[in-house]
């Protein structure tokens, strides 16, 4: 079968479109013939090496597809059966070997893009939403990277949770897209000092809680964004990775919150698992959740995608299709 690998660190150019021995699954596994593949910053933190992993390795963690075969032990699904999934290795390639308790079985409604679409992120804006700081009607959140893939999303379900949303994006074409998603308020950062619009949108309040996916050029603003007793939610580190900081300034600014959350503690079982995916898809089928798929390329060009994702020319959600 044909993959995407990597056999060192670096840019873009290291990810090779190769022949690889075609898996088979083990007992309690399930081998996927995967139709869409989801691209995710994480990738790119495991291209680069600022993840550590072993390799040569096949990145990606998100897909969907069709169960080909199942091992000794698997209950969960069947062969032929549609399914989505996140958290499992070596995505970028025609078929992966999946743990069967990780598979969540795609509704007849949605595509098999919508499944790759959905999971990492979609989930991810849940239990941000949902269970690390629960959102309610009288909270304002701000949400950095407002038009991405799991900030479009995170506006959304802000939104659903009756939450007043502030976002940051670096386009006017972006901005339009945040407010479409339901964002009361867009801030351009690159034109805009966004420290001071959340001052003056909040009369000096501050936020409840800020959604930051940034990391190292948001931090310090969003610290200071925050409201006495607010959350910083550092989910993400697309500008690199925050520099040590002395803890007693999360006492100086009010007795702030630091947190950062990882999607796989939050549907470590498959209870929740299948809870929050069955929260995510549901809400897409019926209308309520809206996802936005930007852009998509073929397996070969994973290259490609991963610039324009590092380059911010992309919104929503990012594919490769095998």
């Amino acid at each position: 079968m044909k993959a995407i690998r990597i056999h060192e660190n670096g840019g873009p150019d290291v990810l090779r479109y190769e022949e690889v021995p075609m898996p088979s699954p083990g007992p309690g596994q399930a081998l996927v013939h995967l139709k869409a593949i989801g691209v995710n910053f994480i990738d790119i933190y495991h291209r680069t090496g600022l993840y550590k992993t072993d390799l040569p390795l096949i990145p990606g963690l998100e897909g969907a597809g069709v169960v080909e075969a199942v091992g000794d032990g698997v209950s969960e699904v069947e062969v032929g059966e549609r399914v989505a999934y996140t958290g499992v290795p070596g995505s970028y390639a025609e078929y992966v070997v999946a743990p069967a308790q990780r598979l969540v079985k795609l509704p007849e409604a949605l595509s098999f893009q919508d499944g790759a679409a959905a999971m990492l992120q979609g989930m991810t804006a849940h239990y941000l939403s949902h269970s690390t700081y629960p959102l309610h009607s009288g909270h304002t959140c701000l949400v950095h990277a407002a038009a991405g893939g799991v900030g479009l999303l995170l506006v959304q379900m802000a939104k659903l949770r009756g939450a007043r949303v502030f976002g940051t994006v670096s386009t006017e074409e972006k901005a339009r897209l945040a407010r479409a998603a339901g964002a009361d308020e867009v801030i351009l950062y690159t034109q805009q000092d966004f420290e001071a619009e959340v001052n003056r949108l909040t009369d000096g309040r501050g936020v409840n809680v800020v959604y930051d996916s940034v990391g190292k050029t948001t931090f310090d603003k969003s610290l200071n964004s925050l409201a006495p007793l607010g959350y910083l939610v550092l989910y993400g580190q697309s500008s690199g990775p925050v520099p040590p900081f002395d803890p007693a300034l999360l006492s100086q600014k009010g007795s702030l919150f630091l947190t950062r959350p990882s999607l796989m503690h939050y549907i470590a079982d498959r209870e929740t698992l299948l809870q929050r995916a069955g929260d995510v898809l549901g809400w897409i089928v019926s209308g309520r959740l809206k996802l936005r798929i930007g852009k998509t390329f073929p397996l070969a060009e994973a290259a490609e995608a991963h610039r324009q994702l590092e380059g911010r020319q992309t919104t929503g959600k990012v594919l490769l299709l095998p």
